[in-house]
């Protein structure tokens, strides 16, 4: 039979008892900051679907939830229970740490967006360096002009394909003809064998122009366009350096209380670390242009020399020279009697 001392016992203990991360018992903290709180809501919201006994009220820490099963079962519920404890700590851990991360990006880019529009507005300073980013804006412009030359080379090689293939089928035309016509069998002959020499030379060509567009398009959404990614990162660790310079400054100018100089002891080393991710990022730039000025020489050097050297050959009639050309360059051309489609049709 149970008493009432038995019940009042019984509701001490479930009241009472609080649950450590290494499974002892211990007094429960109830003057947690709002922020603990915050978190504790955000990150680890209760499970409806559990029963659970809570001690110590709603701002008490995690290990006063009771699970019942706890209470009701044996010894090895409560080893089960612990390891259930164990695991919801492991992942409540990572919650809290992925929030701290979102938390750091979203004061990064709130003092980011500050310096940006204090800049657009010509309230905020920056750091600028006059003969970097005249190097960065020559090459964008360098960049622009050089897409318009492979926007007219592509157009080239289009064109002069209809025109090949065009010669293709009027030397057909006249192949036949000069079989069906014996009275006009010589004149038909020799115009279709000029139209199929002019097809051959035309494909050569072809390929010579074709290794220049493709050449020009690596050094352009490649080598270009990888030199443009690293100058968006330094243009990023410039941003971000100037706005924790500025909190800096603005910081300076406060009071000087307690909490005033932890926050600027915090911002000193904000400051620090950004400034040496500008500054590694700036020598990678510098040195990044500079190997892509001189790659770029090489490469156009190579390319418009074979560009001149065809074109010239190819309207001057010189078959030999077309030829050589290629073969100065390393150019292969596909055999005409391969079943698969031309370099162009490929595109």
């Amino acid at each position: 039979m149970i008493t009432m001392s038995d019940g009042i016992m019984s509701k001490a203990a479930t009241m009472e008892i609080a649950i450590s991360r290494n499974g002892v018992s211990g007094a429960l903290h109830e003057d947690e900051s709002l922020e603990q709180d915050l978190q504790q809501v955000m990150v680890s919201g209760p499970n409806l679907n559990e029963t659970s006994i809570v001690s110590g009220g709603y701002g008490g820490t995690a290990e006063g939830i009771i699970p019942t099963g706890t209470i009701k079962g044996g010894m090895s519920q409560q080893c089960s229970s612990h390891n259930a404890l164990t695991s919801e700590e492991l992942s409540r851990g990572l919650a809290v740490e992925k929030f701290d991360l979102v938390k750091k990006w979203g004061i990064n880019t709130y003092k980011c967006t500050k310096q940006m529009i204090s800049e657009r507005f010509g309230r905020g300073t920056r750091t600028v360096d006059l003969e970097l980013e005249t190097q960065i804006e020559l090459l964008r412009d360098t960049k622009r002009k050089y897409e318009g030359v492979l926007q007219l080379a592509r157009a080239l090689t289009a064109h002069f394909y209809s025109l090949v293939q065009t010669q293709r089928a009027l030397g057909d035309a006249f192949s036949d003809l000069s079989q069906k016509s014996p009275e006009l069998q010589e004149e038909f002959g020799y115009n279709a064998e000029t139209q199929k020499l002019l097809c051959k030379n035309g494909e050569t060509l072809l390929g010579a122009v074709n290794f220049f567009v493709s050449s020009i398009n690596t050094l352009i959404n490649k080598t270009m366009e990888d030199t443009l990614m690293t100058v968006k990162q330094y243009e990023t660790a410039r941003l971000e350096f100037d706005a924790y310079r500025a909190d800096l400054e603005e910081l300076s100018l406060g009071p000087r209380d307690a909490a005033t100089l932890c926050r600027m002891e915090t911002a000193q080393q904000n400051f620090q670390s950004h400034r040496v991710k500008y500054e590694k990022l700036r020598g990678d730039v510098t040195i990044k242009l500079r190997f892509l000025q001189e790659n770029k020489v090489k490469v156009m050097r190579k390319q418009l020399l074979l560009f001149h050297n065809a074109i010239s050959s190819y309207f001057a009639g010189n078959q030999q020279q077309l030829e050589a050309s290629l073969q100065q360059f390393n150019i292969k051309l596909s055999s005409r009697g391969s079943d698969k489609p031309s370099w162009l049709e490929e595109q």
